[in-house]
């Protein structure tokens, strides 16, 4: 360790002003555990700890960020971090026992082994990092219940017009219901990754989002699971990408590589697909079933956002990006005691999302762009009524582009009502 390099980054930080940024909607819990950012590259987690630190240094707390990354902290050993602060404490007597701000300490080797002494010292500890190596699960593991995991997303909407600089108004005109439909038109295209959502120029946003694509690919696969076969892990995660919101078949996948004379088992594309969605990069929505035992191993895919559409689609599917949006919502503002799945029956009939709070059945929801085809109306309200009937549920709504209604539902015997709501207002609600 240079000390002399070190004295240098500690006085640079202390006269430096935290960047300004937009303030993020995600909520930190006041507890004494370790608090870990995690989710997918470029979502923002480095920003949301300038977020944090700028919230404690307005209520007159102390801080200190390390960014592992910065070439002042490179080949730093778990031992020395601790040093670290002391040198901080010695050149900075007034800042006492500071909030530790820990960016990227998965470059260190052995770094949890500091931040448990570190946490048993008493310091107020939050940590984030690249998922390629600092996922929820390996929290978890390494620092043994000592820590909470919070997801961190790419922008919500609500999060995406205030980068546009746009606010809601109370009484929505003829004008504004337009400006906000163009709002919702763009975020629906590219998605809400921050670089992406400010950058004004349209194929640098396309450029932005094929450099996340590989940095996941290459960083958070690849690199870090010692895959060899560079070229099936990008071929699974494109295929992930060009089938989001259906049902994932492993044994489908499994048929079609054979077709292609690739040499792979089942067993290994299961292990594929669990380290796709340990990088964040897509998530899995198990079919409902009133038994954990019983629940098939069926799941639908849906990516941490929609602007990766970009890269594979020729036709975009408005209808499959808003079905995708509506998950990242309802994944953003998850509780713990909050699950999520999808309805089927026998007759192949689906509700898109049953929200279930402990042993409720909170609502069901359906996401379809149009209603106005009387067919499709039918069809999506024979498939709410049946499973509101099943699930015991009454709160039943369909998600569409700009249709708004509250209206008494039939189908045979079956009679409930349902809420019709543009996606926009839901996104805001």
């Amino acid at each position: 360790m240079n000390q002399k390099e070190i004295e240098q980054y500690l006085i640079d930080f202390h006269n430096k002003d935290i960047p300004r940024v937009l303030k993020r909607d995600m909520v930190i819990a006041q507890t004494g555990k370790i608090k870990a950012i995690i989710g997918p590259r470029r979502a923002g987690k480095t920003f949301y700890l300038y977020q944090l630190m700028k919230e404690l240094k307005e209520n007159k707390k102390q801080i200190l960020f390390l960014n592992f990354e910065n070439t002042k902290l490179f080949d730093i050993k778990f031992k020395e971090i601790e040093e670290i602060i002391k040198i901080n404490e010695r050149l900075f007597p007034e800042s006492g026992k500071p909030a530790l701000f820990l960016d990227e300490p998965q470059n260190v080797e052995f770094w949890e082994r500091a931040v448990r002494q570190l946490f048993d010292e008493g310091y107020n500890i939050f940590i984030s990092g690249s998922s390629s190596k600092l996922l929820s699960k390996e929290i978890f593991t390494s620092l043994r219940g000592r820590s909470l995991s919070y997801l961190l997303l790419p922008f919500s909407f609500k999060e995406f017009i205030q980068v546009k600089n746009y606010e809601i108004p109370k009484l929505i005109s003829s004008e504004q219901k337009v400006k906000i439909r163009r709002l919702i038109d763009e975020y629906l295209a590219f998605g809400g990754f921050p670089e992406v959502a400010l950058e004004k120029n349209e194929e640098q946003k396309i450029k932005n989002l094929e450099s996340y694509f590989e940095l996941t690919v290459y960083k958070d696969l690849v690199e870090r699971h010692k895959i060899r076969d560079t070229m099936l892990i990008k071929w699974l995660i494109k295929s992930l990408t060009s089938s989001y919101t259906k049902e994932l078949s492993i044994n489908k996948v499994y048929l079609t590589l054979k077709s292609q004379g690739r040499k792979v088992s089942k067993d290994e594309l299961y292990a594929y697909y669990a380290m796709i969605e340990d990088s964040f990069f897509a998530f899995y929505l198990p079919k409902f079933s009133h038994s954990i035992r019983k629940r098939e191993s069926i799941n639908k895919v849906y990516l941490c956002d929609v602007g990766f559409t970009k890269l594979i689609e020729t036709n975009e599917d408005i209808g499959k990006k808003m079905e995708n949006m509506v998950y990242l919502e309802l994944l953003r503002g998850k509780k713990p005691t909050t699950e999520f799945s999808f309805w089927k029956n026998i007759q192949q009939e689906e509700v898109d999302f049953v929200i279930k709070e402990g042993k409720q059945i909170k609502e069901l929801l359906q996401v379809c762009k149009e209603i106005d085809d009387g067919e499709t109306k039918q069809r999506e309200v024979r498939a709410l009524l049946k499973a509101g009937k099943e699930l015991n549920c009454k709160n039943l709504y369909i998600i569409t582009e700009d249709y708004e209604n509250e209206e008494e539902a039939q189908w045979l015997d079956l009679k409930a009502k349902v809420k019709c709501i543009p996606l926009w207002k839901w996104l805001l609600k």
